[in-house]
């Protein structure tokens, strides 16, 4: 198996070296003169007609100013088609080393087989706005937890509901006083940063785990994600999230794929390489003096996981991935509610690669190659953009290179079929996660995964237009997006 996968990695690699070479070729600019002489239709025109020959020539030398146009365009756009290869080949080649690491690397879970030791005291955030369908199963679950309860401190962060979500909450409360203490949050800046800034001032703990509420954990899930912070070094711990509505629909299977090569290869093959492993939001966890150190939540950020991640890691503190720890989320179902999931989180996400990438470069401190690839994840919502540029420029070669139409077309196909060739290597990155997780029946679904590539790259194409253009001409401040949920409140039962 392995021998053919080598020879597989060789030919596309040899391949695609073919393409960039073609590529670069075709898009040589050429003089009216030369295209005389390979054009044989033409030479034999001018050899019959002596006075076409004149024409074509003086055609090309009367008229300089297009040229000189065509050919810095033609050059503009071939230093542009450079800078995209070279992007999009240094993203290819990370896809295949993180799964390659996965299939055939060493592995690493620290922190699996801790049991039994003297636990930190913990404070358990359930973060909520207007959250009455889902409330109850997430704090009905942490309830069941095995973690010992003289040491757990569920807080249920209300903020600013107007739905039942407090009334819920609340009958909880009355019937387990000594475990939840929640913090009912009535006013204050919108946004689940500057929530979480809130309740964290009145936290006495050691560890601060976090999940949203639509989140279900498992029995043993709060004492895996502790028992990474036996490791002082450990700053922020995450763990894996799984989709709980996979079969409502196509996307909803999509996106069950999209987790799956996202947590079971980015994820884990980070955490192999002591690289840069992403604390998420939810389903984990931050050590409360590394948080107070770096200075606490900020609450003028979209992205307060991303962000949190590059400031432990510029103030010397490590994220753990614990792939073994798994929780169950629910994804989007519908279109336009998964486009503005995935706004927010690009604007977020890019708002952190402005403030961190040139902190992060400078900081000699941290290896170069975790220097590297925690710029590559900043940047990871730039990618789509990149690759709509590069088909736009691929369009607009036909018209601008003179030259043939030929010419023209043939670079357009060079570049889409680098593009399909290059980015094969996110696909092998999905196939490998649904081969490690022992259900190859998803990989049916995988040529449908362009398709929310595609609406992917619409959304995250319009988050950096009004990120960059439209929110600062109109002077709008960030907004946050609730995400529907889709559990139905008859579900809902009332507090044990």
């Amino acid at each position: 198996m392995r021998n053919s996968i080598k020879k597989t990695l060789f030919f596309i690699i040899g391949l695609l070296v073919f393409i960039n070479s073609t590529n670069f070729a075709l898009a040589s600019p050429a003089s009216d003169n030369s295209a005389l002489v390979s054009n044989p239709h033409i030479a034999s025109l001018a050899e019959n007609y002596p006075g076409y020959k004149q024409q074509a020539i003086y055609s090309s030398t009367t008229k300089p100013s297009t040229s000189d146009t065509s050919f810095s365009v033609i050059g503009i756009l071939q230093w542009v088609t450079v800078f995209i290869t070279v992007g999009l080949l240094v993203y290819m080649v990370r896809h295949l080393w993180f799964t390659f690491n996965r299939l055939f690397g060493t592995q690493r879970h620290p922190f699996l087989d801790i049991d039994t030791a003297t636990w930190p005291t913990v404070t358990v955030f359930i973060a909520a706005h207007n959250e009455e369908t889902v409330i109850a199963n997430a704090l009905r679950a942490l309830i069941e937890t095995d973690y010992p309860l003289d040491r757990l401190t569920l807080t249920p962060v209300n903020d600013r509901s107007t739905d039942r979500t407090k009334e819920i909450i609340d009958e909880f409360v009355e019937r387990h006083p000594n475990l939840i203490k929640p913090f009912h949050r009535v006013s204050g800046k919108p946004g689940k940063a500057a929530a979480l800034k809130d309740a964290t001032e009145l936290v006495t703990s050691e560890i601060l785990i976090i999940f949203d509420a639509d989140y279900i954990p498992s029995k043993g899930l709060v004492k895996h994600l502790v028992s990474a912070f036996f490791d002082p070094e450990i700053g922020a711990v995450m763990g894996r999230v799984v989709p709980l509505n996979v079969g409502s629909n196509l996307l909803t299977r999509l996106l069950d794929l999209e987790r799956s090569g996202g947590y079971q290869v980015d994820q884990q093959a980070r955490m192999n390489l002591k690289l840069v492993p992403q604390y998420g939001g939810t389903v984990g966890g931050v050590r409360i003096c590394a948080l107070k150190s770096i200075g606490g939540w900020h609450d003028d950020v979209l992205a307060e996981d991303t962000d949190l991640t590059y400031r432990l890691l510029l103030n010397g503190w490590k994220t753990a991935y614990q792939n073994r720890c798994e929780c169950y989320e629910e994804v989007p179902e519908a279109w336009p509610v998964r486009m503005r999931q995935i706004k927010r989180w690009a604007k977020g996400h890019n708002q952190a690669l402005f403030r961190h990438t040139i902190p992060l470069m400078r900081d000699r401190s941290i290896p170069l190659i975790e220097r590297l690839d925690g710029f590559l994840l900043l940047a990871v919502y730039i990618v789509p953009i990149i690759v709509l540029i590069g088909w736009l420029i691929s369009l607009l070669a036909i018209y601008f290179d003179h030259s043939s139409l030929t010419t023209g077309l043939l670079w357009t196909l060079a570049f889409i079929s680098y593009c399909g060739l290059g980015n094969f290597s996110a696909f092998f990155e999905i196939g490998a996660a649904v081969y490690l997780d022992d259900n190859q029946n998803r990989l049916r679904l995988l040529p449908f995964t362009l398709f929310s590539f595609v609406i992917s790259m619409i959304a995250i194409s319009q988050a950096l237009l009004e990120q960059t253009i439209i929110d600062r001409l109109f002077k709008r401040a960030f907004h946050w997006d609730k995400t529907v949920r889709y559990q139905r409140p008859s579900i809902l039962q009332k507090a044990d």
